[in-house]
Parts: C-alpha cells; structure tokens; sequence
C-alpha cells in the first residue's frame, strides 16, 4: 500500500531537528582545508614565478608573503594542511575498518582539531 503521510513529513533530517556533529563538523572541516590549501597553493605559484621573472615581480610577492598578513596567512595554510592531512589518515583508519564507533570517531575528530593546533605550533616553532 501506498504511505499516504509521506508528503507531510521531511524526507531527511530538518533544520529545527538536526543536531550538528563532531564527525560532521570535522568532515566539512576537511572540504574547507582542501579548498584554502589550493587556494593558497596560487601563492606559492605566484612567488616561483617571481622568482623566475625578475627581481622586481620576486620582491613584490616576497614583501607580500613577509608582512603580517602574510604571516597570518602562511599560519593558516600551515594548519589547513595539518588539519587536511590527519582528516586524510582518519580516513584512511576508517577504510580499514578501524574506530567507526561514534564515540571513538568523535574523539578523532576533537584529536584532529587539537593536532593540527599543536602541529602548527611545532612547526612554528622549529621552522
């Protein structure tokens, strides 16, 4: 027989009744990662082709990467790339079959933030 309630209900989760999630949260995560990390990778571009060129086109992009919204930028690309990799060997976990309990991929995705977060400091640090 046919469902005659199926038009007065939401066919997937509403708006007013979703609760977002760790592991959704961090998936999204690692979308936008990936997307700043080639967005980013034009940078890197743009500085080989200065280099390339002339020294006038180096020194414009070289004093671009080196002030302070370059800083804050190589920073972010520095964690977006730490945050991408480890959403990438989680993954990588789950396609083997390991941690796939909801508890436990919580935790990995809580681990992911902190990681990359120490990940970047380290790198900071030692670079």
């Amino acid at each position: 027989m046919a469902d005659v309630n199926r038009g007065n209900r939401p066919l997937s989760p509403h708006i007013t009744i979703y609760r977002p999630q760790m592991t959704s949260g961090s998936s999204i995560m690692v979308r936008i990662t990936g997307i700043a990390t080639l967005v980013l990778a034009v940078f890197a571009v743009w500085w080989l082709l200065g280099v390339a060129s002339s020294d006038a086109g180096f020194a414009g992009i070289d004093g671009f990467i080196r002030s302070w919204f370059g800083d804050l930028m190589l920073l972010g690309a520095t964690w977006a790339l730490w945050y991408h990799m480890l959403g990438r060997l989680r993954h990588v976990i789950w396609d083997f079959g390991y941690c796939l309990e909801v508890e436990i991929s919580e935790k990995m995705g809580m681990g992911m933030f902190i990681g990359a977060t120490v990940l970047t400091l380290f790198t900071m640090i030692v670079v």
